[in-house]
């Protein structure tokens, strides 16, 4: 059974790479648009574009099964994956695991609308699926660490709300677990950490790492925005990231089941571990 995995050089794909490794599993396929980034796989790589598709059906060659994991272009998405989608059809595939994000078919968040075009996409194909609707990774915050603590305080606009958090290896061996073992067909999967953690507690584990005092400083949407702007931010992405943060104030990044855990066999990472990694090596820059 030969295996491909879009977005392959991605800090996700080297990750579900890496697992299939151990897992012993030799038959994998890395689908990316550079083949220098790719070099350092130890895998077959095949250029896939998702904005040239007359890539993609060739890439596909004899796979069975393709581990779609979305594209990383707001806006772009569903139309990309689309083009994979309707390639993979061509091509033959037997099934697609898709990444999708938590909640899909009831989210708020904006970036939910792209992800329920793609899994309609999926389903209207007729090629067998699983869905894996993957909350936030404990990630999206870490890479404020640094800014923390040169600051003092960790900032966000998410209140007292919040979020199923769980480290990016977790959704990867996730990932693992469904592309190696029977009986997911037709299944969604809503995914989030074990424990679900406010900002303010994120910003303790902070402290906690580091011997520091660092606080959550809560800010109304806008400001947050105009801040995260102030630091380089594109606009687009400032004002999407300050909205993403109001939404799991009110939930809409908290899932209370488990379905992560119970797939990779094993509790989630807890997020104090992960931010205290990140936390070291931030210290030893």
């Amino acid at each position: 059974m030969t295996i491909a995995i879009t977005g392959a050089t991605g800090q996700l794909g080297r990750l579900v790479v890496a697992g299939l490794k151990k897992k012993g599993v030799s038959d994998v396929i890395g689908l990316a648009r550079s083949a220098d980034k790719a070099k350092d796989l130890g895998i077959p790589v095949r250029i896939a574009d998702y904005d040239k598709p007359e890539t993609l059906a060739p890439a596909l060659a004899g796979v069975n099964t393709l581990l779609l994991i979305s594209g990383s272009e707001f806006g772009k998405r569903a139309a990309q994956h689309k083009a994979i989608v309707t390639a993979a059809k061509k091509a033959g595939v037997q099934k697609i695991v898709y990444t999708s994000i938590l909640h899909a078919d009831t989210s708020p968040i904006d970036l939910a609308a792209e992800h329920r075009a793609s899994e309609a996409e999926i389903k209207a194909s007729g090629i067998p699926y699983t869905f894996l609707r993957n909350g936030w990774y404990t990630e999206n915050y870490t890479g404020s660490i640094g800014g923390a603590l040169n600051a003092g305080a960790f900032i966000g606009s998410a209140g007292n709300g919040t979020l199923s958090l769980a480290a990016r290896r977790d959704y990867a061996d996730a990932a693992v677990a469904v592309l190696t073992t029977p009986g997911h067909d037709g299944k969604v999967y809503e995914l989030g950490g074990d424990a679900a953690v406010s900002l303010a507690d994120f910003a303790a584990a902070i402290s906690a790492a580091s011997n520091k005092r660092i606080p959550y400083n809560d800010l109304p949407q806008a400001e947050y925005a105009k801040i995260l702007g102030s630091f380089g931010l594109p606009t687009f992405l400032a004002e999407a990231i300050a909205g993403w943060d109001t939404q799991a104030a009110k939930g809409a990044l908290r899932d209370d089941g488990k379905q992560l855990s119970k797939l990779i066999g094993r509790p989630t990472t807890p997020m104090a571990e992960t931010v205290a990694e990140a936390v070291r090596a931030q210290l030893q820059q």
